[in-house]
């Protein structure tokens, strides 16, 4: 990993939150993902499973962790379960964790390697009563291959088949929502890290200069800041494709008189950043881009501080149309009578602010949360606003990360430039965008 040592308190007091929601006598299992292939002999880069990363903080395949709070043997409350190496697995595949580094990393006493895997778990399964099996129970989600945890929920119910099966993702849903100080921390460093990204762009873009190009300096710069690259696929959309919501091809110049929609940003430790940041190809804003620009912002600044302690999501994405409605009619883009007498069920801004405002953020970018609860204090979310003209081959978006606490909303992008007047400054050379 590039990452520096985490914590293991994050991981312990997660566990706890996770074990509070258990029904008595019960064994909880959560699995790594797969390691998943490509052609041939080849294989993708290793990406952990968020739900156990976020409980035990292992970052490696083949591994499984357990979680049995009522078990009789005391070292058997909490397990990891480990790819036992040698030799040659670490002269292919390089280092794997000790029992030792796995409990550093974890705060887990018990450590075994997998080959105990099924006779302990046979012996924790017959004293309970409830298995809690993982699943991606993501709204969003669209699962096409068979992935480890599924293959997992089919052997365990025909090897166990009279015990009560639970669902975990529910409980997972609950406690991954609430970050507390160590994850902070970490989504925290990750938005440090996008900052140095988009400043170096600032200094950096000019016409002529091709969308990948800028990817490039980007995964640069967040490499060598110890971030394994970007938290998801970047967007980095000159002129008419930045009204492509997810735009990733990448692969055009950008031309003096555009606008470059900036969707990037990096992970650290896992955690996701999000960032989205809008910049003029020449150094400058048109009078009519930055007028839609400053619309955006404004949409943005009002909608952060309604991210606050016992507000609705739902409620909130209606109040942000609303905002909406009367920046575009403010451009001409909307009729006011128009507006005054449209379906409340398909509203008119839609058609130039089609996405939702706000997300989840943590261990992925569209992290888990349950949208139908009220707002708490924990709660990091993205706050990301946009208007897309077609028509002017302009689409401006604006995106920020925001912590909810209980003195109101912080947002974690506040020392990234965001006036439009800042950018065009720090454009021209005048000044730095970091300290």
């Amino acid at each position: 990993m590039k990452y520096t040592a985490i914590n293991p308190a994050l991981f312990i007091d997660n566990r706890n939150r996770f074990v509070k929601h258990l029904l008595p006598n019960s064994v909880a299992i959560f699995n790594s993902n797969d390691v998943m292939p490509t052609n041939a002999d080849g294989h993708m880069g290793f990406k952990q499973n968020t739900d156990l990363f976020h409980l035990c903080g292992i970052d490696q395949e083949d591994s499984i962790l357990v979680i049995a709070p009522d078990a009789r043997d005391i070292a058997h409350k909490q397990i990891l379960f480990l790819k036992e190496t040698n030799e040659t697995i670490a002269i292919w595949e390089g280092h794997k964790y000790t029992k030792d580094e796995a409990f550093q990393t974890s705060g887990i006493k018990t450590v075994y390697w997998l080959s105990q895997f099924e006779t302990i778990l046979n012996s924790l399964v017959c004293e309970a009563e409830n298995i809690y099996l993982n699943t991606n129970e993501h709204l969003r989600a669209v699962i096409e291959v068979e992935s480890r945890d599924a293959r997992f929920i089919k052997w365990c119910k025909e090897k166990y088949p009279l015990h009560n099966f639970k669902r975990s993702a529910p409980i997972m849903k609950t406690v991954r929502a609430i970050k507390n100080e160590y994850e902070v921390a970490l989504i925290q460093e990750a938005c440090n890290i996008t900052a140095k990204g988009f400043d170096r762009l600032l200094h950096f873009i000019k016409p002529g200069v091709t969308e990948y190009e800028i990817e490039a300096e980007l995964i640069h710069e967040f490499v060598r800041n110890r971030s394994n690259g970007f938290a998801y696929g970047p967007i980095i959309a000159s002129g008419a494709s930045a009204c492509v919501l997810h735009y990733v091809d990448n692969n055009k110049a950008c031309n003096a008189g555009e606008v470059i929609l900036l969707d990037v940003a990096a992970e650290y430790a896992n955690y996701a950043s999000d960032l989205t940041r809008c910049v003029p190809v020449s150094g400058k804003f048109t009078p009519r881009q930055k007028e839609v620009y400053n619309a955006v912002l404004r949409v943005l600044k009002a909608a952060t501080e309604m991210l606050v302690v016992g507000n609705y999501v739902e409620q909130y994405h209606k109040e942000v149309g609303k905002l909406m409605e009367q920046e575009l009619i403010g451009l001409g883009l909307l009729d006011a009578n128009a507006v005054a007498n449209q379906n409340p069920n398909a509203p008119l801004y839609k058609k130039y602010f089609m996405h939702g405002t706000s997300h989840f953020l943590g261990l992925d970018v569209h992290d888990i949360g349950d949208f139908k609860k009220p707002i708490e204090a924990g709660m990091v979310f993205t706050c990301e606003p946009g208007i897309y003209i077609p028509e002017e081959a302009l689409g401006i978006r604006l995106e920020n990360d925001i912590l909810v606490t209980v003195n109101g909303p912080v947002n974690l992008m506040a020392h990234i430039p965001i006036e439009a007047d800042e950018i065009e400054i720090i454009m021209a050379g005048k000044k730095g965008a970091i300290a």
